[in-house]
């Protein structure tokens, strides 16, 4: 899947089959994380790859903003170097290229969490100079999805040119 074919039909999953995500696909999200920009090359991740489905269970229950998170083959919990400026800005890069590369392999995915994560931080063993940023659940959609159909607001309402209010056309 070409990049802009990925970024205009990504949706947010929270349904998926009971069929694991193959340890390739796995690792080219994983991949496709590490190899994201970072302010001065400081990569303030961590990923947390959860297969184990009593871990999964525990994680989703753990997760106060996605409780769907229990039925994913496979979570991705990341987390972040709080002592470094950018971690968030950051990290959300990483999240967002591992949602895009799961998604041109049909597997799909939601943000979940973004606070309130610290029973994930003692249940995974990460160390307390890390903030769990995510919880990222992934699987195969269980139903059919209306690729690309996002209502969005129109490029007109939202693109300036040289100056706020310019309209962008």
């Amino acid at each position: 899947m070409e990049v802009f074919e990925a970024i205009r039909t990504l949706l947010a999953v929270r349904s998926y089959q009971d069929k694991p995500v193959p340890d390739d696909v796995v690792r080219r999200i994983l991949e496709a994380g590490r190899m994201s920009g970072s302010a001065s090359n400081r990569q303030p991740w961590q990923f947390i790859v959860v297969q184990d489905r009593d871990t999964v269970r525990k994680v989703a229950a753990a997760s106060p903003s996605g409780p769907y998170v229990a039925q994913a083959p496979l979570v991705i919990v990341v987390a972040i170097d709080k002592s470094i400026r950018f971690a968030v800005s950051d990290a959300s890069r990483a999240i967002q290229s591992m949602l895009l590369a799961a998604w041109a392999d049909g597997v799909g995915s939601n943000w979940t969490g973004f606070g309130g994560l610290e029973g994930v931080s003692d249940m995974l063993g990460i160390p307390p100079e890390l903030d769990v940023l995510a919880v990222l659940p992934f699987g195969y959609p269980a139903a059919a999805l209306g690729r690309g159909r996002k209502r969005r607001k129109p490029l007109s309402e939202i693109a300036h040119r040289e100056r706020y209010g310019q309209p962008f056309v």
